[in-house]
C-alpha cells in the first residue's frame, strides 16, 4: 500500500487541539481523513468543519479507545483508504493535587493518556506495516519531561505516554514506520475553559496543527523524533 494514497487517523477529534488537526489536514492536503473518538455528535460536527474546509472524504469513528474490545471490532468504511498516518491527540487533564488524586481518577488518567494511543497502535499496527512508510505521531506533553505537582497524574501519565514513544521508535526503526512525540505546553483547548488564563498567551491551536501536517510531508528520509513546543514567553499562571 502506498502511504501518500493513505489516510489519516485522529484521536481525539471531537473538539480541541484535535478539531483543529483535522480541519488543517482538510484544508491543506487531498487525504481522505478518519475521525475518532466517543461522542458522535462532536464527531459529525467535525466532519461537517472538515468538508467545509475542503475534504471530500471524512468518516467518523464512534469508539472509546480505552477499550481494546472495541478497537477490535472497529471497521472502516468501504470506501476509505487504511490510515498511514495515525495522530494520537486524544487525552485529558486533571488539575488535582497527587496526593489528593484517588486511584480511580489515577487509573483514568492512565487509561485516558497512555492506553488510547496504545490500544490504537496495537490495532492498526499490522497495517501500519503493509506500507511502504508510515507514521505514528503521539502528543505526549510537557508534563511528560517534568513533574507537575497540581497535576501529578496527568504528569505520570503523560511520563508513560513518552517512555511508550520512545521505546516504540527504538523498536520500529529498522522498519519503514516512523514514530514522533510531540511534547505540548499549554495549547488553547477545552481544558482551559474552566480557567482564568487568557487564550492569546497559549499556543495557537493552529500553529500546532501546521506542524503536525508538515511532519506528514516530511521524505521517508527524515523523521522528527521528538520535539517541545512552548508558550513563546513559558509556562501560564496559575497552572
Amino acid at each position: 500500500m502506498i502511504y501518500k494514497h493513505s489516510s489519516v487517523l485522529i484521536t481525539g477529534a471531537s473538539q480541541g487541539i484535535g478539531r483543529s488537526i483535522a480541519i488543517t489536514f482538510a484544508a491543506t492536503t487531498s487525504r481522505p481523513i478518519l475521525l475518532l473518538a466517543r461522542s458522535e455528535d462532536k464527531l459529525k460536527e467535525t466532519k461537517d468543519l472538515c468538508t467545509k474546509a475542503g475534504a471530500t472524504n471524512v468518516a467518523c469513528l464512534t469508539c472509546d479507545a480505552t477499550s481494546e474490545e472495541q478497537l477490535s471490532g472497529l471497521e472502516l468504511p468501504d470506501d476509505m483508504p487504511a490510515p498511514g498516518i495515525i495522530i494520537n491527540n486524544a487525552g485529558s487533564y486533571l488539575y488535582k493535587k497527587v496526593t489528593e488524586t484517588s486511584a480511580d481518577e489515577f487509573q483514568r488518567q492512565v487509561d485516558l493518556n497512555l492506553f488510547t494511543a496504545v490500544n490504537v497502535i496495537n490495532r492498526f499496527l499490522t497495517t501500519l506495516r503493509e506500507f511502504d512508510r508510515s507514521l505514528i505521531i503521539n502528543v505526549c506533553s510537557i508534563g511528560a519531561l517534568q513533574g507537575l505537582g497540581e497535576s501529578g497524574a496527568y504528569s505520570s501519565a503523560k511520563h508513560a505516554l513518552l517512555g511508550y514513544t520512545r521505546s516504540l521508535r527504538d523498536e520500529l526503526k529498522s522498519t519503514d514506520i516512523g514514530v514522533t512525540a510531540i511534547n505540548l505546553g499549554q495549547t488553547h483547548s477545552p481544558s482551559w475553559d474552566e480557567s482564568t488564563m487568557s487564550p492569546e498567551k497559549l499556543i495557537n491551536p493552529s500553529d500546532v496543527s501546521a506542524l503536525i501536517v508538515q511532519m506528514t510531508k516530511l521524505s521517508a528520509r527524515t523523521l522528527v523524533e521528538e520535539i517541545t513546543i512552548q508558550p513563546q514567553h513559558g509556562r501560564v499562571a496559575p497552572m
